[in-house]
């Protein structure tokens, strides 16, 4: 059920990070697009897949988050050595950017983490940042433990929310940014969907949106959630459809599987 990923067609933050920047005269950048990342995959200097992810940060110690099946996916024989995220680094030019890249093995074993709940893997994966050498000017924006749902703002079915990400690799060329799929929440958040770790979401997706967040606005103020003001539901990893469905009379369902965020605390622990 794992959503297949696209084919190539691409912390140490300020102290400002996380806020709008842009070019002097021009619109600033909503912090949502700069939490997002995009990921490819590499076997080598051969370029695989092209994905997405986003920074997650607790306490000093900064992730990428992307799906499990971003890193590894046996089905499809995908193995992957290395992955690389594209970072900006002018806060005045958001048409600067670099790749960064990151080893998926050291002395031969794996440096990500997934997860596995009672039910199935868990389609979720980090891997931490060595803030030291990322460049210094590097801007970018982090979701934080203050980022996920506490229940006490509920998240209705049918809510709106938001996917952030790079469907089939595509964004915006010139300035590095992702760009934003509308979706609602298409079962009872809080219950795990038949069992396993997941709600759904009514959107329409493509490959190369795995590893998306999900997020939701959130209401009121909270200071703790300093100038990215989104809650972060969930991780996207596939869309689900259904075996009986006739390819030719039926339409595929548009519902995806998102994977619920508060698996990242669990994750990201010393």
């Amino acid at each position: 059920m794992q959503d297949e990923l696209s084919q190539k067609g691409a912390v140490q933050p300020t102290p400002s990070a996380g806020r709008p920047v842009g070019q002097p005269g021009t619109p600033p950048i909503e912090s949502l697009l700069l939490a997002a990342a995009r990921v490819m995959t590499f076997d080598g200097p051969r370029t695989l897949t092209n994905a997405s992810g986003f920074f997650f940060q607790r306490g000093e110690r900064l992730f990428v988050v992307t799906s499990r099946h971003v890193m590894i996916d046996e089905p499809t024989k995908h193995y992957p050595d290395r992955i690389e995220i594209e970072l900006h680094i002018d806060v005045n030019n958001m048409a600067k950017s670099t790749g960064f890249s990151m080893p998926l093995y050291r002395d031969g074993k794996s440096v990500w983490r997934q997860g596995r709940d009672s039910a199935s893997e868990v389609d979720v994966a980090v891997l931490e940042i060595e803030r030291g050498a990322l460049p210094k000017t590097a801007v970018f924006s982090a979701f934080t433990p203050a980022h996920l749902p506490s229940g006490q703002e509920p998240v209705e079915v049918g809510s709106t929310l938001l996917v952030v990400g790079f469907p089939l690799g595509f964004h915006d060329a010139l300035h590095h940014l992702p760009v934003v799929r509308h979706a609602v929440n298409a079962s009872s958040f809080g219950l795990r969907f038949q069992g396993k770790g997941y709600f759904l979401t009514d959107a329409r997706t493509h490959r190369g949106t795995s590893g998306a967040p999900v997020v939701m606005r959130a209401r009121g103020n909270d200071a703790a959630r300093g100038d990215l003001p989104w809650m972060l539901l969930g991780i996207h990893s596939s869309r689900m459809d259904v075996g009986t469905r006739d390819l030719k009379l039926d339409e595929a369902l548009g519902l995806n599987c998102a994977w619920y965020a508060d698996i990242l605390m669990t994750l990201t622990k010393d």
